[in-house]
């Protein structure tokens, strides 16, 4: 081999490759295995005490493929695992940890064990605290749901992680660069950002990403800026209050549950009367709400009225003739015979 060939060839070795990957870790790395022992435990909640204990024997197959072990104590209810000589990755352990966490966040078996492979971690997202009112708290976390789920299957699709929302937490896994997605638009839906407006522009990214000639420009001119509409009630158009007309009375005061019995005469029947009494109301609106529903499931089977078609309504315009006109024209036709005789002879 030539010293020009044995050039070119070095400097292919030494080129860096456009989709660069780290090299796998393998037992061969680190033959010697791990020498100190280190565990995590976490806690699970009762109702899942069923489930685990059903997958336990899957959680320690998958975990032993890489020297772990895992122990459930269903007394204490906990999950623990820990390393053992045959490791050999020393990052493995934190995988297992991430694992645990997500089978009691409610996370399924199939999807926690993911959390092992190379290049996917798992991310367990806090939302509790962010929102303080209660109420608006449970309408932002049905945001991320959205109808029917179609808003968390959009998120799922667009950064390639499997989310679930339980409680006050929000399981993901997948890839870094989708748990770092999932981690904005989650927070951003927390302090009152609809998660639409996160799926659009990554979207538009996702779009714009594909050509070649915008890679190395600045995306600000295409991606959509939303402001909040908050305006100032000084901006606010001014609304007049009506007043109410004066009464020196004041208002009646509502009737009471005692009240209303007294007036039907409940107040006075037995216990045993009152409960045939509800039930036998129960049984009429059931009766009611079943009419109901049948009337609605009829309707499909009613045909819609059909609408007379535009060529009949010709034909009956073609087929009417008027009488009178017709017999003006056998009169005119013949007067013009009879002259015309007349001027023969």
């Amino acid at each position: 081999m030539s010293h020009s060939e044995g050039q070119s060839s070095q400097k292919d070795s030494l080129e860096i490759p456009p989709g660069w990957k780290e090299p796998e870790f393998t037992k061969e790395c680190n033959p010697t295995g791990m020498l100190e022992e280190s565990s995590f435990a976490t806690l699970f909640p009762k109702y899942r005490e069923k489930y685990l204990k059903e997958c336990w024997p899957l959680v320690q197959k998958s975990l032993s493929e890489h020297g772990l072990k895992a122990d459930l104590d269903l007394i204490g209810g906990t999950m623990k695992v820990s390393t053992t000589r045959n490791a050999w990755d020393p990052y493995i352990i934190i995988k297992a940890r991430d694992m645990i966490k997500l089978l009691a966040r409610s996370v399924p078996y199939e999807q926690a064990v993911r959390v092992l492979e190379d290049g996917l971690s798992a991310e367990i997202i806090k939302i509790g605290r962010l929102v303080p009112n209660k109420e608006r708290f449970v309408k932002r976390r049905q945001r991320l749901i959205g109808p029917n789920g179609s808003t968390l299957k959009a998120i799922e699709l667009l950064t390639k992680c499997y989310v679930m929302v339980q409680g006050n937490t929000v399981a993901a896994v997948g890839p870094y660069r989708g748990l770092k997605d999932v981690l904005q638009i989650v927070t951003d839906c927390m302090k009152n950002i609809h998660p639409v407006y996160n799926i659009k522009t990554m979207m538009l990214k996702r779009e714009l990403m594909k050509n070649e000639k915008l890679k190395n420009e600045s995306w600000d001119r295409f991606l959509p800026k939303f402001k909040s509409k908050n305006l100032s009630k000084r901006k606010q158009p001014f609304k007049k209050r009506e007043k109410k007309e004066y009464t020196p009375f004041p208002p009646e005061q509502p009737e009471s549950k005692i009240d209303k019995e007294l007036a039907t005469g409940e107040y006075f029947m037995k216990d045993k009367e009152k409960v045939i009494k509800a039930k036998m109301v129960k049984k009429a609106k059931q009766a009611e709400a079943e009419v109901r529903r049948i009337e609605k499931r009829n309707q499909s089977f009613i045909p819609p009225e059909e609408k007379p078609s535009k060529s009949s309504k010709k034909t009956k315009k073609s087929s009417d003739v008027d009488v009178q006109q017709l017999k003006a024209k056998i009169k005119k036709s013949q007067k013009k015979t009879f002259h015309a005789k007349q001027s023969q002879s």
